[in-house]
């Protein structure tokens, strides 16, 4: 676990040292700065625990692409923070949220040409993504409304409800039509929640992802209860033909007969 400890302090001093260029940069205020290192504590717990239960020793070559990922995250996350509270402008955030979103496409193919894929790898992966969603849905809300937060919160709700309803933890056949909904919501909140779009559009495009998200979870719950379904159903009963036992003798006849006629 050495060399795994090593790569999260890396990391950790990273997301520090990014922390103070934008201090340095774009003036990161109070709330900004207790963002990021709240996240980066949370982060970095969440990934050890995760790497424990896994038995992973170190991270591979994907997993750095996500970790660098996760460290721009952070860095989202303390100016979402900065600007909510009257401080960081967008001009830094959407950028920097732009190659966060950019790197998504990075890990997977990194992960697949060096065939270091792993349940780790993908768990991470799959957390930064719903963790930029939330934050992006946080800035896209303070235009439009508090609605758009079930957009960043949906991902988390369907979590807590296969507590309740386990069958929701089914696995659900590969899809293109998810994968794109997924990869879209990040694009529309950036775009919702810059400022550049005038705001019936952006409003629009809001909308927009809020309705793909609903579809896509919809369908994959409907899918999930459908199998659940299915699986719960008592099974046919066969019956099979009662075995009727004949007199010695008319067993001799008929395997006399049987071998005269093969």
């Amino acid at each position: 676990m050495g060399s795994l400890v090593r790569q999260q302090a890396a990391g950790a001093g990273a997301q520090v040292a990014l922390l103070g260029v934008l201090a340095l940069t774009v003036g990161l205020g109070a709330a900004g700065w207790a963002a990021g290192l709240a996240y980066t504590v949370g982060l970095w717990a969440l990934l050890a625990g995760a790497a424990r239960k896994a038995g992973a020793r170190s991270l591979g070559p994907a997993d750095h692409v996500t970790l660098t990922r996760a460290i721009l995250i952070g860095g989202v996350t303390a100016l979402v923070a900065d600007h909510l509270n009257g401080g960081a402008p967008l001009a830094v955030l959407v950028p920097l949220a732009a190659v966060a979103l950019a790197l998504d496409a990075v890990d997977g193919q990194v992960a697949r040409r060096t065939g270091t894929s792993s349940a780790l790898g993908a768990r991470f992966d799959m957390e930064s993504d719903a963790f930029l969603i939330l934050v992006l849905s946080v800035l896209a809300a303070e235009t439009f409304g508090y609605w758009v937060l079930a957009i960043g919160l949906m991902r988390y709700a369907f979590v807590a409800a296969s507590w309740a309803l386990p069958w929701l933890n089914g696995a659900l056949p590969p899809s293109r039509a998810r994968k794109v909904v997924a990869a879209l919501q990040g694009v529309l909140l950036v775009a919702a929640g810059s400022g550049l779009l005038p705001h019936l559009a952006g409003l629009a495009v809001a909308v927009a992802a809020l309705a793909t998200l609903v579809w896509s979870f919809g369908r994959d719950v409907l899918w999930l209860h459908r199998a659940h379904r299915a699986a719960a159903r008592p099974q046919a009963h066969v019956s099979h033909p009662t075995c009727v036992v004949r007199p010695r003798s008319t067993l001799r006849r008929r395997h006399h007969l049987a071998t005269r006629n093969p």
